[in-house]
Parts: C-alpha cells; structure tokens; sequence
C-alpha cells in the first residue's frame, strides 16, 4: 500500500497480513483522487471512510490535505492498525469501532464525501441499505457525494440517486449525490 500524492507522496505502509481486507488498488486509487481533486479542495472536506480497512482512503486525503476524517470499520485490527499509523505519522484520522450500518443510524457527522469499500461478496440489497441510510439521514452536505467501490458484477445504477460509475479494471466506483 502506498500513498499516490501529498505530502506522504511515495510513502509505503505494510499493514498485518491477518486484516480482512481487500485494499483499493494503487491504479484505481489515483483515478479516484483526480475525480474528486476535479470537485474539491481537499482541505476544505470533511470525509467518512467506510469499511475502512488498511485506511488507505483515508491515509490519501490526509496525505492531501483533508483535516477531518472519519474512518470507520468493525475490525478491532484495522482500527487499531489505522489508529496507530495515523497517530505515528501525525495525521487527524478519526477512528470508529463499529458495524458501519449501526454508526450510519446513530451518527449526525455530515461529510463532503462519504466512501463505502464494502466487501465485493455483499448482496445488493446490503449496498442499497448504505446508500439509503446516508440520504435519509442526511449524512452528505448540499455539494457532498457518496462514493461505493464494488465488483463489475454488482449493478447499483438503478438508485434514484445514483448519478454516474467509473470503471478500472474489475473495479467500479458508482456515484451519488442528493440531485
């Protein structure tokens, strides 16, 4: 894992082998960050990192500049792993212990963008839960927009909020904002 810009541009991080997780790759990564470096100034966001694994995302946009970031993952590995390098590196990384769909009921955090990386083995109907608890409780800000990576074999463009997809490799990272 590495961190593609910023002032941790370059950096390599070694998280434990016994993490379950599945971290966004390096190629799809940066695509993603030219996306939203074409809609926001990282510093002034405020981002949700669900499913947060490795803490990858959210390790990018502190890289960039991001000041408050909220990672979140039920794991007690990759919160504690997350916790511990965003603290060596002195990085305001947020860290939450929680089943995701439990902290988007109970949470009133509202972000510029929310990212899920669910597992790519979730049933659609799991993805659509995600999608509808940010827009019903009103987690994005008026400009804000929700980002899910999954498979080319799950299909969420049917959401009525569901505004484009990208596409790299067997990964998609589908849209949505409160249009």
């Amino acid at each position: 894992m590495r961190i593609i810009s910023g002032k941790l541009k370059g950096r390599r991080f070694n998280p434990p082998k016994n993490l379950p997780v599945r971290p966004t790759t390096d190629m799809a990564k940066e695509s993603l960050f030219n996306i939203i470096n074409n809609h926001y100034y990282f510093e002034n966001i405020s981002v949700i990192d669900l499913f947060s694994g490795t803490g990858s995302i959210s390790f990018e946009f502190a890289s960039r500049g991001t000041k408050n970031i909220y990672a979140i993952d039920a794991h007690f590995g990759c919160i504690k792993y997350i916790y511990n390098t965003a603290k060596d590196l002195g990085l305001n990384v947020n860290t939450y212990k929680s089943d995701v769909y439990k902290f988007l009921e109970k949470t009133s955090i509202q972000a510029d963008v929310i990212f899920a990386d669910p597992p790519y083995h979730f049933e659609e109907e799991q993805f659509l839960k995600i999608i509808d608890l940010v827009f019903e409780k009103k987690l994005l800000t008026n400009e804000g927009v929700l980002i899910i990576e999954h498979s080319k074999h799950t299909d969420l463009s049917k959401h009525k909020k569901h505004t484009y997809d990208k596409r790299y490799g067997g990964n998609i990272f589908s849209f949505f904002e409160a249009i």
